[in-house]
């Protein structure tokens, strides 16, 4: 690579961010210490979410078992090509728990392994506690491998946190003043309120509002996993989480990594920064919905013969009809790259039926607005949990591994 991506100006104000949070060690330290159910039952039950949780324990006795599925249709997984089931759109606690009691009285669904959530991190949701009542949830009861939140460019903060990280960084952001002490960049191009496509929009020095974003949601409530959004904000959060072992990051499908040329751009920031022990922060990549079977299997072999550390590849199976065509369905292209012995995270934007909130509008509603239409969204989630149970038994009865929730596993 022939220039650095960041500039002594840009390494300066990612480490002094750091540091104000006491440095990498410190967060990776607090991060920790609430990743543990009784650390956050105990936190949670003080802030009133203690009701929920409790639902939710009677909730999860009766889900099925991986197991018993395989043992009762004969099913060895012997194929080379894992698959990785994972769901998008739990969007809150509240939803969450709708989900998690219709797939409980069910019965016979196979819960996947990664949740992903598209909720702006609002003083409410980070700090009135509904983000970490859905982390513990997610991580804790059900036992999701991974919970992904997302930190949107564009949501409301109180001004005091801009304040200060231009004090922190001696950078300035462009903002405006939204009422109730609080404040928002002011973004340019067309899109939602929050960023447009959800958060692309990263101009100027706005990666540093995404990290302090992140770093508060992190060491506030024990989340460890987030959707990136923007070419500078996976660069920064590279380097940024280099001395945060346990901080890692999914990159969005809108970045439109849909070929090799753009995955290779992406390796070279990986490359760039590489944590000391070898490892990189990002986890995951998701391959954008133009790409064929062709294309994936291309992107999961160079990145496999890369010498880099592994990074799962993720493609939609279905997606809902504002990200794409309304009749999109990648499953036959997913069937493919397993069998070319490829590992595949599928992933569930939709059912690929149309219903109410199966859009990105559920992303953007308020606080109070996502609560007042839980059973909704929660519907749409549960049925999306629904198709990812169909297929991925499918694929198990070709043969492949399917990697679940805990709770779907035999202790």
């Amino acid at each position: 690579m022939h220039f650095d991506l960041l500039s002594s100006r840009d390494l300066k104000a990612i480490d002094a961010l750091r540091d104000a949070y006491g440095g990498g060690k410190e967060i990776s330290a607090r991060i920790e210490a609430l990743r543990g159910y009784d650390a956050r039952k105990k936190a949670l039950e003080a802030k009133g979410w203690g009701e929920t949780l409790e639902k939710a324990e009677s909730y999860v006795g009766g889900f099925a078992k991986v197991e018993d599925f395989a043992a009762k249709n004969g099913i060895k997984a012997a194929k080379p090509g894992v698959c990785t089931a994972q769901v998008s759109g739990f969007q809150g606690a509240h939803v969450t728990l709708d989900c998690i009691r219709r797939i409980g009285e069910k019965g016979d669904v196979l819960f996947p392994t990664e949740m992903i959530s598209v909720v702006p991190m609002t003083e409410t949701y980070v700090y009135g506690g509904d983000l970490m009542a859905t982390l513990a949830l997610a991580e804790n009861l059900l036992g999701a491998s991974k919970f992904c939140s997302t930190n949107l460019i564009g949501t409301p903060v109180l001004e005091d946190r801009f304040a200060r990280v231009e004090k922190i960084t001696g950078e300035r952001f462009e903002r405006a003043s939204v009422g109730n002490g609080l404040s928002q960049i002011i973004l340019k191009n067309q899109g939602t309120a929050f960023g447009n496509l959800g958060g692309v929009e990263v101009g100027n020095n706005n990666h540093l509002a995404y990290l302090d974003g992140i770093t508060r949601a992190a060491i506030e409530t024990g989340a460890s996993f987030f959707l990136n959004p923007s070419w500078s904000t996976i660069v920064a959060a590279c380097y940024y989480a280099r001395e945060i072992p346990n901080l890692s990051f999914k990159i969005s499908m809108l970045l439109s990594t849909q070929n090799a040329i753009q995955l290779r751009m992406l390796m070279n920031i990986i490359k760039a920064y590489l944590r000391d022990d070898g490892t990189t922060p990002i986890y995951e990549i998701n391959i954008g919905n133009a790409a064929t079977a062709e294309t994936f299997i291309q992107c999961f072999r160079e990145l496999r013969e890369s010498g880099l550390p592994p990074v799962y590849l993720a493609a939609h199976l279905r997606i809902n009809p504002d990200l794409g065509r309304a009749d999109f369905d990648w499953t036959e292209c997913a069937f493919k790259v397993l069998e070319a012995g490829c590992d595949l995270t599928i992933k569930y934007e939709s059912d690929g039926t149309s219903r109410p909130y199966d859009t990105m509008e559920a992303y953007f509603l308020s606080d109070e607005e996502r609560n007042a239409k839980a059973g909704l969204i929660g519907d749409v989630i549960y049925h999306k949990c629904l198709r990812c149970d169909l297929d991925a038994k499918e694929i198990m009865r070709r043969g492949h591994k399917v990697r679940f929730a805990d709770i779907s596993c035999r202790d």
